[in-house]
């Protein structure tokens, strides 16, 4: 089994993004199966196309794509993507798009097919805050997730699918006083968690 696993550039005024950290920490393998760790762009379309030259490359059986979300208070799995771009923020190539569609062609939503309330199960056994989130967003992370999505779909891929967003680090929220966080520590630990319920799935 191989496992693609994403993370990003750090973005808007933040000096670092804990999942381009923890990403780039993972090891090699994971109960058996092989782990893929790309670092992507905060960048609207480029994202996607650097995932998809891998996922032609690797043809990894799972790709879980990693972001952050600060202000939340646990680790969350997200449920669903929406087929919506409307950035509060320019991503790092100053795109900011409002209220545009990603694909013209895609569905309105597309929902994750990662196991991702027996991941939440799991981390929060390990005594590491998660819960199951219900909205990505509409910046670049619900970008990646819904297209990624689009593209496993419209190529009749077998591949699981689905995106993690992760708090805050405590090196992060020395920036940001009273809001929350986790130590990238545990957030390691929780990802690597939440892969390794990946590598049980049977279809």
């Amino acid at each position: 089994m191989k496992i693609l696993v994403t993370g990003f550039t750090p973005f808007g005024e933040e000096k670092t993004n804990p999942s381009q950290d923890i990403v780039s920490a993972l090891p090699k393998s994971i109960n058996g199966a092989r782990i893929i760790p790309l670092i992507i762009p905060t960048v609207r379309f480029k994202s996607i196309q650097r995932i998809c030259e891998v996922i032609e490359k690797e043809k990894p059986d799972v790709v879980i794509s990693v972001g952050q979300a600060g202000g939340r208070f646990s680790i969350t799995p997200e449920l669903v993507a929406i087929n919506r771009d409307d950035y509060a923020i320019s991503d790092n190539e100053g795109n900011q798009p409002i209220d545009e569609t990603i694909s013209l062609d895609g569905p309105a939503a597309y929902f994750t097919t990662l196991p991702i309330k027996e991941m939440v199960k799991q981390i929060r056994a390990h005594h590491i805050p998660a819960e199951c989130s219900t909205t990505a967003g509409t910046f670049v992370c619900n970008h990646v997730f819904y297209g990624i999505s689009d593209y496993i779909y419209h190529h009749h891929l077998q591949i699981k699918n689905g995106f993690i967003h992760l708090p805050f680090s405590s090196v992060q929220a020395l920036h940001h006083p009273h809001q929350p966080s986790l130590s990238i520590d545990e957030m390691q630990r929780g990802l690597e968690l939440a892969i390794s319920c990946c590598t049980r799935v049977k279809d």
